[in-house]
């Protein structure tokens, strides 16, 4: 069964986006981009809020940007075409290899684990993600830990009443000083 994830740059009191919506401190150096490119080639499927949504439009037409650089355009040659899902309520419309949800999250989810294809399930966004975890849907949770305190914003632990055991499965210190951190849910 494809597994569901849950992948996000968050600052070390635990945001993913400043209480001024700001996320600049999140920009990768080279090698911490490099591990999102290669993350991102193990995804078979994206779950999308509007917010980040809006966010990576940027990359469906990024290939044409003559100042990237090739680590870029790779990225933008493996996100052009993966199949992606956006979880809006104002939206009518969506760009690129996306459709707009016509289901719940778990009907989503369920219907992405019953097509043939390989690779995650990815989802993005804080929202979102609360939701899968709500329901208990996500398998792994992804942290790049920054090392910056932006005191408050929007939080990438969902805020639930609920206990979730973790395993480690992995641990990377970038040299920018990121910490890579990968959990598995405890069975």
């Amino acid at each position: 069964m494809r597994s569901v994830t849950y992948s996000m740059n968050v600052s070390l009191d635990g945001y993913i986006v400043g209480p001024d919506g700001n996320f600049a401190w999140t920009a990768p150096d080279e090698e911490t981009f490099r591990s999102w490119t290669d993350e991102i080639r193990q995804v078979g499927a994206h779950l999308l809020g509007r917010r980040l949504y809006e966010t990576m439009l940027y990359w469906e037409t990024a290939d044409q940007d003559p100042s990237l650089d090739d680590s870029m355009l790779e990225w933008a040659a493996i996100w052009k075409p993966l199949p992606k899902v956006v979880f809006s309520t104002t939206l009518s419309a969506v760009q690129g290899n996306a459709r707009l949800a016509s289901g719940g999250l778990a009907e989503e989810i369920e219907r992405l684990r019953a097509e043939p294809g390989e690779g995650d399930i990815a989802i993005g966004g804080a929202t979102l993600a609360a939701e899968a975890a709500a329901l208990g849907l996500i398998n792994e949770y992804r942290a790049r830990a920054y090392p910056v305190l932006v005191g408050g914003g929007i939080p990438f632990f969902p805020q639930r009443e609920r206990r979730v055991d973790l395993e480690l499965v992995e641990t990377h210190t970038f040299s920018s000083r990121v910490v890579y951190l990968r959990y598995r849910v405890a069975s």
